[in-house]
């Protein structure tokens, strides 16, 4: 059965009439999400709420329940993010065999982490997450390591028939070659003090307002360095990243202290992501809601994009880390 086959209008409403005693006017809108299931959801008198509905399986209720604890943690600290909202003394809710959460509508536009003072805003935010996510860990909630975002989803996509007969052999010889150096970078970086992260902090999951930014979903929050939340902010060629990293880091420093061996890990993480988003769709591949957003996926072409950009992280991983003086 497909995860989402029985999440259909009318249960998504009964959902949040029964279990948060609110009262629909019917309206539905579906927003930008595969993972899980997101909606705009309208009340009577003309509010809206959104209602988060988790993938079936990937999260054990604890582990969801650590996620919304972690919000809400963060927001009674005065930072920006959006947690989910309280009915009946629970942010987490159970009808028709699907856990859902529902959060305020907030709304901004996506920032533009090319401008010098926004890099700031946002280094200062981050390390305002990681201050609070420093003070004790998950329990149920995974690390990043590199088993589980690379040497999986590696196996997977080859264990699967999407990379064609004749680029088989060359993706696995080039994922293998990747893994290795990913390593290499790990082992340089040294001993890695890991913490609660956002874990997904790319421009996408920040909506920017003349107040700053709101840091939405937090289903990728896991345990790991405090560089994951940030390397997502950088772009375009080593200079450029540079000149970013500098500015991220002048705000980040207001309020936490950054360990500058982490840099080692920047093209290591970029290059995991890439690794794992190939394997990410390849197991997702049976949720009608992938090959009709992500066509290009089970194609030729996709694969020999996907081999060309792992040899340019390969390339990268032999550079050396970004600089920052401080």
């Amino acid at each position: 059965m497909k995860p989402y086959a029985a999440l259909d209008p009318e249960l998504i409403l009964d959902a949040i009439e029964s279990c948060c005693g609110l009262r629909c006017d019917g309206r539905l809108q579906a927003l930008n999400s595969y993972e899980n299931r997101v909606y705009q959801v309208w009340l009577d008198g003309g509010q809206s709420v959104v209602a988060k509905f988790y993938r079936p399986q990937r999260w054990t209720t604890d582990a969801i329940q650590e996620e919304q604890d972690f919000a809400l943690e963060l927001a009674a600290r005065e930072v920006p993010v959006v947690a989910p909202l309280a009915f009946k003394g629970r942010t987490l809710h159970e009808h028709g065999g699907f856990q859902f959460a529902l959060t305020p509508r907030r709304g901004g536009r996506t920032p533009e982490l090319d401008d010098p003072e926004t890099l700031q805003w946002m280094g200062r935010f981050i390390a305002r997450i990681h201050a609070v996510g420093e003070v004790k860990p998950f329990a149920h909630r995974p690390t990043l390591d590199i088993e589980s975002f690379a040497y999986e989803p590696v196996q997977f996509v080859l264990d699967s028939e999407f990379v064609p007969d004749d680029l088989y052999d060359t993706y696995a010889s080039v994922a293998e070659d990747v893994v290795e150096r990913i390593e290499r970078r790990w082992e340089a970086a040294g001993p890695q003090r890991r913490i609660r992260l956002h874990g997904d902090c790319h421009a996408g999951n920040v909506l920017w307002t003349d107040d700053g930014p709101h840091f939405v979903d937090l289903d990728d929050a896991r345990m790991g360095p405090a560089v994951q939340d940030l390397w997502m902010c950088l772009s375009g060629e080593r200079k450029s990243q540079q000149a970013q990293l500098l500015h991220l880091l002048d705000g980040y420093c207001e309020f936490r202290e950054f360990d500058p061996a982490e840099l080692m890990l920047v093209e290591a993480l970029r290059t995991l992501r890439i690794v794992h988003y190939a394997g990410w769709l390849a197991r997702r591949w049976d949720d009608p809601a992938f090959p009709a957003n992500f066509p290009f996926f089970n194609t030729q072409r996709y694969w020999q994009d996907h081999i060309l950009a792992l040899r340019e992280q390969a390339a990268a991983l032999d550079e050396p880390p970004l600089r920052w003086l401080h």
